[in-house]
């Protein structure tokens, strides 16, 4: 779970190679506790000047540097989670947790057990924008214990140190939080499978085939919008397949000529994103159950793109 620096008086300085390693980790950690990697970059970079503000001698008082940096991370994500909804309130529009290009460093971690391995949710399932707005539901304490324990897995009584609670409640926690996961998503639609949906999708959508997008659309469907005020879009979700299928079509006739749809992987499933003059301006994130589109959610706040124009 984490590395060891080594300990005692006279344990050498920590390498350059551990301490980014350990980063990565972190942000891992944080990304999936905050459904925001500005916010998780800046949770990390503060639990680091934590980390270098103590003396030597308080440093070499730590076992495990490792351990001690993922619990100041883990605490610093539950207070920003506990302010998260009353800044939201401000936000303009819905917020959606911010997408990912494909870069192993997030997506990568370390595999666990787990006496039910139904219990247990894979790193690559644990960075899904759908599993990631689900995540949303919950309470601080919930996603921090089930995204710790499940996903990272740490024991119950390291959770129970950074949530301040005991490791019966925060096995609790983890368990509600388990069966919100597994009420709101549908079951898992294979990579392949998807990808040929949402392909079929694009082309509906280019070729202005009205028929063939409400057919590829569940008729529950909903499509969620972010612009954050910084970028047009619409504000409130679209429910409904068939008001979807209009909204795209609208959309189609509006798209500016030097604009692209291509195919591109978002936090790990297939996706689409729009490309004008070089520069990716929208993403769109899919959730697919067996050959229909569930859920589209559309991030157009450039803050939320910045990784995008580096990959």
């Amino acid at each position: 779970m984490t590395t060891r620096f080594g300990t005692g008086r006279g344990r050498p300085e920590p390498g350059l190679e551990a301490i980014m390693s350990e980063r990565r980790q972190l942000i891992n950690i944080a990304y999936r506790l905050l459904g925001s990697l500005a916010e998780a970059e800046d949770a990390v970079q503060e639990t680091y000047a934590r980390w270098y503000a103590m003396t030597r001698q308080q440093q070499d008082a730590i076992e495990s540097p490792g351990a001690w940096l993922t619990t100041v991370t883990s605490r610093i994500c539950l207070n920003l989670l506990g302010s998260a909804r009353a800044r939201r309130e401000t936000y303009v529009g819905e917020w959606i947790p911010e997408p990912l290009p494909e870069r192993t460093e997030w997506t990568s971690g370390r595999a666990g057990t787990s006496a039910d391995p139904a219990d247990r949710v894979t790193l690559d399932e644990s960075v899904n924008l759908a599993f990631l707005v689900v995540l949303e539901s919950m309470t601080p304490a919930e996603r921090v214990a089930f995204i710790l324990h499940d996903v990272f897995c740490h024991s119950f009584a390291e959770v129970a140190e950074i949530v301040g609670r005991t490791p019966a409640a925060c096995r609790q926690l983890a368990s509600s939080a388990r069966r919100r996961i597994r009420n709101s998503q549908p079951s898992a639609t294979p990579a392949a499978q998807s990808a040929g949906v949402v392909r079929d999708f694009k082309r509906a959508w280019e070729a202005k085939d009205i028929d063939a997008l409400i057919g590829l659309l569940d008729p529950d469907a909903m499509a969620v919008g972010d612009g954050g005020g910084l970028a047009t879009t619409f504000l409130h979700p679209i429910e409904g397949g068939r008001r979807i299928a209009h909204a795209w079509l609208e959309l189609a006739r509006r798209k500016p000529s030097d604009m692209a749809f291509l195919e591109r992987t978002v936090n790990g499933q297939p996706g689409l994103v729009a490309e004008q003059d070089g520069v990716i301006v929208t993403v769109f994130a899919f959730e697919v159950a067996g050959d229909r589109i569930k859920h589209i959610w559309v991030v157009r706040n450039p803050e939320k793109l910045r990784h995008w124009t580096t990959v």
